[in-house]
């Protein structure tokens, strides 16, 4: 008996276990590095219902340097490509990959692809740039469900290369391909020499022929209502002839038989209900004979007979999921506001490019507007479906997926991005949802933080840089993207302050990095010099090892006093990874919440000489 107790409190406890398992799970995952590793290494097979992917480089640049004649106008976005895309050691490695067919993932088809690539091409920048997207293709195709969707967005310059990549790797198996979409990217861009360049291409693939699709319709316009539709006080319904309620073919039964004097059998046609016309009401019909629905459907309204007509026609209103299939043409055109039924929108204004002024601009150079993602989500995933963006960016794609109450999965390997993503969802949201969300390859330790400062590649070698200063900045500094020559800055923040007449200004707060294990008082008088030629109001030197040398340095240097604050900060501080991985936080009065809580302070107080943050 006191063994039977045991077990079932076993049982009961494990129960629990479980159970608190499932709670924190978090459903949502954040990844910080390589895309080709992370999707090797963290991310199952056939888990994926959608990826998206908007790589880099696809979009607003040229690769017309495969060709001889290269415009003037573009040789500076040619030259941007040559510099990130270059025939390396990474290339060479990942050629071997694709030829030798590492992990399994490429068929033969994509392996002589490759080959015969490099005969045409020879190994440069768009070679590079092509095994690499090839890497990373086949491992989406295998992180996909069988009823998943892939979609690929691109500049039209390459396109046609990537085509016959992802043809190769999905069509070869059992993927298919399904639409190229065109999206309007810009409003207009001149071009001297030819047809203004304005649209990207997306790039529309299921692994199988049995993938999630639901059936995306944009609203009617309001001059093909008006045309086809009339008005009564059921709603809007069609207005014109055409709508049989006849098949081709002779049938046996009620089908073929004459009804209220419409014999369809001497025209050798047959009755056939659409299933729409169905649809439409709210009854059950399918135990009625054919005459008896077509009896329900005239008491209705649904049918029509007027004199001198040769058949009987059907009526449908309209209902509110009824529009236009969505085209592959996305195409916000201006100035048609108001055309659109029972809208006051334009023509595709839901996927109208970001404007300058957009509120939706984040400062991310390539970002693309939520509604376009919005369209992509809705139409290949159902909602607790996973979202996966392997080039996540500013993150658009998750914060759409969220919204839309999707799990999902971003992966970038810049920490200027994951940062951003972080801080945009925190402001959609609240801080709350970042407990919910894994992130995964930013440092939690002392050790991996060395990881990351002593990586030595070209393409990563600044990412502990943004990952100190975006850290204890709270996200709050502009990093300084120059590769050298920075002028010891390495990120600069604005804070609050008044000038002499009380009126708002903002100073520039200075911030250093450093990964040096041992550094002599120099490089705080160095950065003491840098703030004072900048103009700063203070800075902070951020340093991987922990140094009390350069802290009693600091201290030499005195204090900056805010007046709108009235507060003092040390001009210059020490701050070591240890310290920031403890939680220490930079705390200046820098954006709009601080603002805020001083008008709530000096609310009523303006008589009494208080701050004019308004100005």
């Amino acid at each position: 008996m006191q063994c039977l107790k045991l077990t079932l409190y076993l049982k009961i406890i494990l129960f629990l276990q479980g159970l608190n398992n499932f709670i924190m799970t978090k459903e949502n995952k954040l990844f910080y590095g390589d895309n080709l590793q992370v999707l090797r290494k963290k991310i199952g097979s056939e888990s994926i219902d959608l990826c998206y992917i908007d790589p880099p480089f696809n979009s607003k640049r040229n690769y017309n340097q495969i060709y001889n004649n290269i415009g003037q106008e573009d040789q500076a976005q040619a030259q941007a490509f040559i510099d990130t895309w270059t025939w390396d050691e990474a290339a060479e490695q990942g050629i071997e990959e694709i030829i030798s067919n590492e992990g399994g993932v490429f068929p033969v088809q994509t392996i002589e692809l490759i080959i015969g690539l490099e005969k045409v091409l020879n190994k440069g920048s768009l070679l590079s740039y092509l095994v690499s997207m090839s890497l990373r293709i086949a491992e989406i195709y295998r992180v996909l469900k069988p009823t998943g969707s892939f979609y690929l967005h691109c500049d039209p310059a390459a396109s046609h290369y990537l085509k016959l990549i992802i043809d190769s790797i999905f069509c070869s198996r059992k993927g298919e391909y399904q639409n190229e979409i065109i999206w309007r990217r810009t409003g207009q861009h001149n071009k001297v020499s030819r047809y203004g360049p304005i649209h990207d291409v997306i790039f529309f693939y299921t692994k199988t022929d049995k993938y999630t699709w639901n059936n995306p319709k944009r609203p009617y316009m309001k001059g093909h209502i008006l045309e086809n539709f009339i008005r009564d006080d059921r709603g809007y319904r069609t207005n014109y002839y055409g709508n049989v309620l006849t098949g081709s073919g002779i049938r046996g039964g009620e089908s073929g038989k004459p009804w209220r004097g419409f014999d369809p059998t001497a025209k050798g046609r047959h009755w056939a209900i659409p299933g729409a016309v169905i649809d439409d009401i709210d009854e059950d019909l399918s135990e009625l004979s054919q005459h008896a629905k077509l009896d329900r459907l005239f008491e209705l309204g649904f049918i029509t007979i007027k004199e001198g007509e040769a058949w009987p026609i059907y009526n449908r209103y309209l209902k509110p999921s009824d529009g236009q299939v969505l085209s592959d043409i996305w195409a916000f055109q201006p100035y048609t506001k108001g055309t659109v039924f029972q809208t006051e929108e334009g023509i595709d204004e839901d996927v109208r490019w970001l404007s300058t002024k957009d509120s939706e601009r984040l400062g991310y150079p390539t970002q693309k507007p939520e509604g376009l993602l919005e369209r992509i989500i809705k139409a290949s995933s159902n909602e607790g479906d996973t979202i996966l963006d392997a080039y996540c960016g500013c993150g658009t794609t998750v914060a759409v997926a969220q919204n839309l109450d999707r799990k999902w999965i971003g992966i970038d390997i810049t920490y200027q991005s994951i940062s951003l993503i972080l801080k945009r969802l925190e402001e959609a949201y609240d801080s709350k949802i970042l407990e919910r969300i894994e992130l995964d390859g930013v440092p939690k330790d002392f050790k991996s933080a060395v990881a990351l400062a002593n990586k030595q590649e070209d393409k990563t070698r600044k990412e502990f840089e943004k990952w100190i200063t975006l850290t204890f900045s709270n996200n709050k500094a502009v990093i300084n993207e120059k590769k050298g020559g920075d002028g010891g800055i390495d990120g600069i923040a604005y804070l609050i302050d008044v000038d002499k007449n009380n009126k708002k200004k903002y100073e520039k707060v200075i911030f250093s990095v450093k990964s040096n294990k041992t550094l002599s008082p120099t490089v705080v008088r160095d950065l003491n010099g840098t703030i004072e030629r900048e103009g700063a109001a203070l800075g902070y030197l951020l340093t991987l090892y922990p140094m009390d040398n350069l802290v009693k340095e600091s201290k030499k240097y005195g204090v900056y006093k805010n007046i709108a604050f009235n507060h003092t900060y040390p001009k210059i501080e020490v701050i070591s990874v240890e310290e920031i991985l403890a939680g220490k936080r930079m705390i200046l009065p820098t954006g709009v919440n601080v603002v805020r809580e001083a008008k709530k302070k000096n609310k009523g107080k303006k008589d009494q000489g208080s701050l004019d943050l308004d100005a």
